[in-house]
């Protein structure tokens, strides 16, 4: 698992952590059943608050991303399809609204977009 977190950004740091653990899970990269660092653990490499990762933690175990077995540790959650579909698609989502804020922002219309992405689908199938 490699959790980068910037000090300089807007982002909270524990939401930082959170982000890049979710996206590790929801890319497959942290595997079903995968054990995660213990919450000092991980507060220790990433020179961070037990605190902040403990609320990491806890998050991501309300969200259904992980699971908790006391005096075993905390391990990546089985899959649950329609969780994971749900929060593929968010994701998607989230970064659809970033990219037409961004060209709205430079005075990039529906349509021109539109043509900016059927470019890169038909580079993707090539």
């Amino acid at each position: 698992m490699k959790i980068i977190v910037s000090n300089v950004s807007d982002t909270p740091i524990y939401q930082q952590i959170k982000n890049q653990m979710k996206d590790e899970i929801l890319r497959g990269e942290l595997a079903e059943g995968e054990m995660l660092p213990s919450i000092r653990a991980l507060a220790s490499d990433l020179r961070v608050s037990v605190l902040t990762t403990r609320r990491v933690y806890d998050e991501l175990e309300s969200e259904g991303f992980i699971t908790t077995r006391a005096g075993k540790g905390s391990f990546v959650a089985k899959e649950n399809l329609e969780l994971l579909l749900e929060s593929r698609r968010h994701l998607v989502e989230v970064k659809l609204t970033e990219a037409w804020d961004t060209a709205r922002s430079l005075g990039i219309g529906k349509d021109e977009l539109f043509a900016m992405m059927e470019l890169l689908f038909e580079e993707d199938t090539e």
